[in-house]
Parts: structure tokens; sequence; C-alpha cells
């Protein structure tokens, strides 16, 4: 039976599966399927066991029915995640896939792997690493202490992670918060990027679909321009400005002034909350929010400045300030509260931008930030358990899939 009732895309899934790893056997022979961690818009992401190994992972579950038409979205996503996941044997009886065309591939340590692809008459399923020690923020929230070095140790793995990326000519379209995970509960915890529904390989052609989180979506986006690896550095520079201060870079409750204000590059240090913050990270996150490409910082350009790897991060503990502004900005029950992005696409297809002004104030009480989701439900799963779909600018939708979880 073909995949999704297409002809075509059953193939190029069933090619892919081929490719990836050996013949594969019903899901239930090898795993065992347990407790629900997050669902999404076509997916549910449950924790599973290797029967031989008792070794836990989770998988991805995806209904074919209820993704019918979209099949490119989720081949892509399988294409890039094997992208990321070298072919390898590491005692839990699970084989990584196998090394795409074009040469072998190695598991980058920050980036989370899919590790066997299975299929059946209703459903595909995806055995991907377990994540287990939640998101960022609630991370940083929970910690007695917090400092600037601390933020420049996860901007460090994050520019590897992404730098690694770009190697392998993949831009990943949607970096945010959401999507930075914390491997385990260990306090020296690596972080690890997920969700790859929006990824984009650069050798499948140019780049000009609006797509991603509106707060962390780079100006050429916005403005309908081809673009490429330079927009995941913007993000990271919003990122960096959101760890050290707690609060976004562009806020606004009217999205036209909020997409004017990304084009333009308006964003402040402001007192209180930046007085304490060294010069180097500030030039640092100038040097990633750029709005001229051609002048923005490239990931190993990031990685070499002195705020990353030299010693120009501060030491003082900054936790109290962060912390307090990371729950009045970013709380739960705000990012629930998303939006369409087939209406955000219409708005920058339609606003005149050149009219629009800088907006009101950032508003630290109550600001948020609404996640493009076109089902209308957050990204942010509790247990990262699955984004919601996002729509792009050319009508096509993707899958955005926020990594497995075991974090509730």
């Amino acid at each position: 039976m073909p995949l999704f009732g297409k002809k075509d895309s059953g193939k190029k899934i069933r090619k892919d599966v081929k490719d990836g790893c050996d013949k594969l056997p019903n899901i239930d022979d090898k795993y065992v399927i347990k407790e629900l961690l997050g669902t999404g818009a076509f997916s549910e992401v449950r924790l599973c066991e290797h029967r031989e190994t008792a070794q836990q992972y989770a998988v991805k579950i995806i209904d074919k029915k209820a993704l019918k038409g979209k099949e490119d979205s989720l081949e892509n996503e399988i294409r890039v995640l094997k992208r990321f996941s070298a072919r390898r044997s590491d005692g839990s009886g699970v084989q990584t896939a196998a090394p795409p065309i074009g040469g072998p591939r190695f598991a980058h340590p920050n980036i989370v792997q899919l590790l066997e692809t299975f299929e059946d008459k209703s459903k595909v399923y995806l055995i991907m690493e377990l994540v287990t020690g939640g998101e960022l923020f609630d991370r940083i929230v929970e910690k007695g202490s917090y400092t600037e070095r601390d933020a420049s140790n996860l901007i460090r793995q994050v520019l590897e992670a992404v730098d690694y990326m770009h190697e392998q000519g993949v831009v990943h379209r949607d970096l945010k918060p959401e999507n930075l995970l914390y491997y385990s509960a260990a306090e020296d915890s690596k972080i690890m990027i997920s969700d790859f529904g929006l990824s984009k390989m650069e050798d499948s052609g140019f780049m000009a679909t609006a797509c991603g989180t509106p707060g962390y979506v780079a100006p050429e986006v916005l403005a309908q321009k081809p673009y490429g690896k330079a927009v995941d550095v913007w993000s990271i520079g919003v990122i960096s400005y959101i760890l050290l201060c707690g609060y976004p870079p562009f806020y606004d409750e009217n999205d036209a002034n909020l997409f004017a204000q990304i084009l333009k590059g308006e964003f402040e240090f402001d007192s209180p909350y930046w007085d304490e913050i060294s010069d180097s990270a500030k030039d640092f996150i100038r040097n990633l929010m750029c709005v001229n490409v051609e002048r923005r910082f490239t990931c190993k350009q990031a990685l070499a400045h002195p705020w990353i790897s030299g010693n120009a991060a501060s030491s003082k503990n900054i936790h109290g300030t962060v912390s307090e502004q990371l729950k009045k900005n970013f709380a739960k029950s705000r990012w629930k509260q998303a939006y369409h992005a087939a209406t955000v696409i219409r708005q920058m297809q339609r606003m005149a931008l050149s009219s629009g002004g800088s907006g009101t104030a950032y508003g630290r009480s109550s600001s948020r930030i609404s996640n493009v989701a076109a089902d209308g439900t957050s990204s942010a799963a509790g247990g990262g358990g699955g984004a919601g779909n996002e729509t792009s600018g050319d009508g096509q939708a993707d899958t955005a899939t926020t990594a497995a979880s075991g974090s509730k």
C-alpha cells in the first residue's frame, strides 16, 4: 500500500528507509511503546524501550492519514535527521541510519539523532534519542545561580552544532529556545538542538519561503528575499539577548510594528536590565543581530568572539533579574496564545512596512512571544513532545516537531 495513498511519496519514504538501514521488522517486535510524552498536530511522541537491551528512546508516531498532502515535509525531516545520524553501534542493539548519499556523516553531540525508521499501513515511526533534561528557560529559572559565563557556554554549544549543520549544507530555519533542550537532568548536562521540521538542505534549491517563529526570524525572511545560513545566526543572536535579560529584543502587540522593528534591526540594551552586562556580550549580540547579511557574523566568527572563546563573559550572578523576566515574559500560559502561521504570512505580504513605526515599549510585565502553529497550538509542549504544523509562505505546510523529551 503506497504511503499516504500517494504512489510516488510511498516509494520515496520506503527508499529512504531502505537506504538508511537494513530491512526493519515490525516496531512491536523490537520495541515496547510506553507512555505519552507529548503531542503535535499530526503526531505524538511516546517513550519506548528496546526489548533486548531495555534501553529507552523516544518514538515519534506520525499519522499518515492526518498528514495526507504534506508528505514532502516528513520526507524532508527524515532526510535532514539522517544527515546528522552516523551509522554506529553503541552497544544498545540499535544502529543509526547509514550515511546519506554524498559521503559519511558523523553524529554531533548537540543534535538529537534519528536512530531507526519504521512504517506500517497507517503510521510512520521515528526512533530518536531520548532527551530528558527539560527546556532551556525552565532550567535557568530553577537554577540558584546564573551568569554570563553560563549563557556563553550555552550559546557556544548551539553555535558549534549549527556550524556543523551549516557545514553539512543544512539551514535549521526555526532556532528558538523551545527547540533547545537539556540532554539530562545532570547539572553539567549538554544542550541539544531539536525540531528539524522546517530545516532545509541548501542543495535542494534557493530559499525564499517565509517560515519560522516571528520573534526569532531574520529580516531577510520577513522581506521575502532569498536567504541562507545567516538566518540561523540572527536567531542565535535573539536567543543570546534573551538569555542575558529575560525578555525579547523585539516586541509589539501589533504584528506589523513587530516586523518593522525586526526589518530595521531596532533593539536596545535597556537600563537597568543591561547595566551590569559586559560590553563584550553586547558587541557579540550586535554582530549576530546585524541587518546587513554581508556584515553579520558566521557561526565560525561568532565562535571566535572573546565572549565565547575568551574570558570576556562576566561571572557576576544575574539569576535574579533574568529569571524574574523569563517568568513574566515566557510563562507557559502565554506560550499557549499561539496563532496561525498562514495569518502571519499574509500579514508579511500585505503590510506597508515602510510606513510602520517602532511601536510600543517591550512591556516587561506582559510581553509574550506567540509561536507560529497552524493548528493553533503552541510549539512549547510541556514534554517537548512535538510542535504543531507550521505553514510556510509558499503554501506548503512543514511538519515542525520539537524533539522527544522525557520531561513534563
